[in-house]
C-alpha cells in the first residue's frame, strides 16, 4: 500500500534561475493522479499525486558552471545510445551545458582503480550513435564501493550524474545519492529506467520493450515455420523475463502464431491431467504442430532447488535454472514414450534481441525520457527517476521503485487476450 509520502521527490534547493529554454514549462505545481480506476464503494483512502516531469521555467544549476556525466548499467537493451544521444543534445543545446562526459563500463569507470577514463561528449561523438545498437559507453554488472565513486564526482567537478539501467543500477544511484549527501554536495542523480523486460515499477514502458516484442515476434515467426515444416514440429522459442511475463505474453499477441505461452507470474504443471505435456500431446496429435514461448524465469518450480544451489550474478539477481533446455528435454523424453517421433527446434535469441538498434517507437521513448531527466537534473531534482504512468511523464523517488518488482496482472486484459488466442489451459 503506497501513501503520499512515497512519492514526495527529493530537491538540492530553490530554483532561482530563469530557463534557457524558451517555452513549454511545466508547471511546479502540476500533478498526475495515482489512482484513475475507481472501484465505486472501495475508493482508496488517500489520493496519491505525482509530479509530471517536464522543464521548469526556472532552473537549480547554472549552465555555465555545471559539469554533467552519464553513466550506462547492466545489460544491454535497445536503445541506450538513443538516450545518451538525447541527454547530451538536452544538455548542449536547449541548456547550452557545455561540459559533458560519459562514463565507461558502467560504475566500474567511477572507481578509480578500474584504470577508466571518462570520454567527453561531443556532437561529433554522439552524432550517429542512434543508428547502433548496444551502448557506446560499455556497461558492466555488480556493485562498487560507494565512497570511491563519490569521490570520482568530487575529483571530476561532476554536479549532475544520469544513471542509465535497471533496479540494480537504481540501488546503486540511490546509495550514491545517501553518500553525496553525507558530503553535503550539491549533486542531482537521476535515474533513466532501463529494463527491456518491462518490469520497473510505475514504469509502463520501458525504452527497448518495444522493440523487443518485434523482434521477438519475428523469432516467433521462424518458430512457427520451422514447426510447420517439420513431421511433428514443436518450436520452442525462450524469450527474455526473469520475473515478469510481459515480453513473452506481448510478443505473443503480436505473433498471433504461439499455442502455450509460460510465464514467470503463472506456475503450470508438467504432467498430469492438466498437465503441460499432456495439453501439448493433445496439439500435436490434432494438428501436428505447435509453437510454445516461455519466459527465462517460467517454470523454476519444476527444479529440484533443494539439490541446486541458488547463484547470483553480479548485480544480485537471482540466476535461474534454464527452463528451455529443460522442456527441450522434457518433451522429447514424454514423446518417445508414447511412440510419437517430434522434431524440436529450440530457438534462443536472447542476445540479438538485446543488441539489436532501437525501432521508431523506442527512438521516440528514449529521446523523451533523456530529455526529462535532463529537465529534473536542472531543475535541482535527485534521487529520483523518470517514471511513465497512465502514458504520462512523472518524477518517482529512486527508493520507492526499488522496494517492489513489477510483474504482469494475470487477471489483466493481456494476459486474458494470451489464454483466449493461444488455447491453452488456465493453469
Amino acid at each position: 500500500m503506497h501513501t503520499q509520502t512515497d512519492f514526495e521527490v527529493e530537491s538540492l534547493g530553490r530554483c532561482q534561475l530563469r530557463s534557457p529554454l524558451e517555452g513549454g514549462f511545466v508547471s511546479t505545481r502540476t500533478r498526475v493522479r495515482y489512482h484513475v480506476e475507481i472501484e465505486e464503494g472501495n475508493e482508496p483512502a488517500e489520493e496519491i499525486l505525482l509530479e509530471k516531469a517536464g522543464p521548469r521555467e526556472h532552473i537549480f544549476f547554472d549552465p555555465t558552471r555545471s559539469r554533467a556525466a552519464v553513466v550506462t548499467c547492466g545489460g544491454l537493451s535497445p536503445g541506450l545510445n538513443n538516450v545518451i544521444q538525447a541527454v547530451f543534445h538536452s544538455l548542449h543545446y536547449n541548456y547550452r551545458v557545455r561540459d559533458v562526459i560519459g562514463i565507461r563500463n558502467g560504475y566500474m569507470g567511477m572507481v578509480a582503480d578500474s584504470g577508466l577514463s571518462p570520454v567527453p561528449l561531443t556532437h561529433d561523438y554522439v552524432e550517429d550513435i542512434d543508428k547502433l545498437g548496444g551502448t557506446v559507453l560499455g556497461s558492466s554488472r555488480g556493485q562498487q564501493d560507494v565512497s570511491a565513486m563519490a569521490d570520482f564526482l568530487q575529483a571530476e567537478d561532476i554536479n549532475i550524474l544520469f544513471c542509465i539501467g535497471g533496479d540494480g543500477t537504481q540501488r546503486g544511484a540511490h546509495a550514491l545519492c545517501e553518500e553525496v549527501k553525507k558530503r553535503k554536495a550539491e549533486t542531482a542523480i537521476v535515474g533513466i529506467p532501463k529494463t527491456i523486460d518491462n518490469d520497473i515499477p510505475f514504469v509502463w514502458q520501458s525504452f527497448g520493450h518495444a522493440t523487443a516484442l518485434h523482434r521477438a515476434a519475428e523469432v516467433i515467426k521462424g518458430a512457427h515455420v520451422e514447426a510447420r515444416s517439420a513431421v511433428n514440429g514443436i518450436g520452442l522459442v525462450k524469450l527474455m523475463g526473469r520475473n515478469a511475463g510481459f515480453i513473452a505474453a506481448g510478443a505473443t499477441l503480436a505473433s498471433q502464431e504461439v499455442n502455450f505461452t509460460l510465464i514467470p507470474e503463472v506456475a503450470f504443471p508438467l504432467e498430469g491431467p492438466n498437465g503441460f505435456l499432456q495439453a501439448l500431446e493433445a496439439r500435436m496429435r490434432a494438428r501436428q504442430h505447435a509453437v510454445v514461448v516461455v519466459a527465462e524465469g517460467a517454470g523454476q518450480n519444476l527444479f529440484d532447488e533443494g539439490l541446486l544451489k541458488p547463484e547470483y550474478d553480479a548485480s544480485g539477481n537471482k540466476l535461474h535454472q534454464d527452463i528451455g533446455i529443460l522442456l527441450k528435454q522434457k518433451i522429447g523424453q514424454y514423446f518417445a514414450d508414447r511412440g510419437l517421433p517430434v522434431t524440436i527446434k529450440y530457438l534462443d535469441p536472447s542476445y540479438y534481441i538485446r543488441s539489436t538498434p532501437a525501432n521508431t517507437r523506442d527512438r521516440i521513448l528514449s529521446d523523451q525520457m533523456g530529455r526529462l531527466a535532463v529537465d529534473a537534473a536542472m531543475a535541482g531534482k535527485t534521487d529520483m527517476l523518470i517514471g511513465h504512468l497512465h502514458n504520462q511523464f512523472v518524477h518517482v523517488p529512486i527508493v520507492t521503485t526499488v522496494r517492489e518488482t513489477r510483474q504482469l496482472d494475470v487477471n489483466g486484459d493481456t494476459w486474458e487476450s494470451v489464454i483466449r488466442d493461444t488455447g491453452q489451459p488456465r493453469w
